[in-house]
């Protein structure tokens, strides 16, 4: 079993739009064995459900949206293999709880998957309008299948 965990700061944009994406993208290609999960690295929106905007966007895009916010905790580490940052802020967050190398390891970026997008950081959209929300929408699917990608490859 893979274990993947989608990170930004709040848990209510970015995050669970990796998330769901993804969960979207292993349903739509029958592929078991992957766990999904998402957290923001800090806890203001704990226990709330994704952002309705960035719902809506992914509805539209026949993307079923579901989950609660969450706090990212040191235990993550033991628990997912992947730890995927939104943008270097709360990659350096992310880090700042690594016990050792073996956990650092575990934290990527998650525009390094991505090979129709070119940014730097997937660009926070909640201050902004819809054009941020299908933007992140865009990079999410495209990172998501990068990550199918890499996964699918022969160790």
């Amino acid at each position: 079993m893979t274990r993947l965990l989608f990170v930004c700061l709040g848990n209510i944009c970015r995050s669970p739009a990796g998330e769901n994406t993804m969960r979207h993208l292993l349903r739509e290609r029958g592929l078991k064995g992957i766990s999904l999960d998402s957290a923001g690295t800090a806890g203001w929106h704990r226990g709330k459900g994704p952002d309705p905007r960035m719902s809506a966007t992914l509805k539209d895009r026949g993307i079923a949206v579901s989950g609660k916010a969450r706090q990212f905790v040191a235990s993550d580490f033991d628990d997912f293999d992947l730890i995927l940052a939104m943008d270097e802020e709360n990659r350096a967050e992310i880090l700042k709880l690594a016990r050792d190398d073996t956990q650092r390891a575990k934290v990527r970026p998650f525009m390094s998957f991505c090979v129709r997008h070119d940014l730097s950081e997937v660009p926070d959209p909640y201050y902004g309008g819809k054009d941020g929300f299908e933007l992140v929408a865009d990079i999410m699917w495209d990172g998501c299948e990068g990550i199918l990608r890499k996964l699918a490859q022969p160790k």
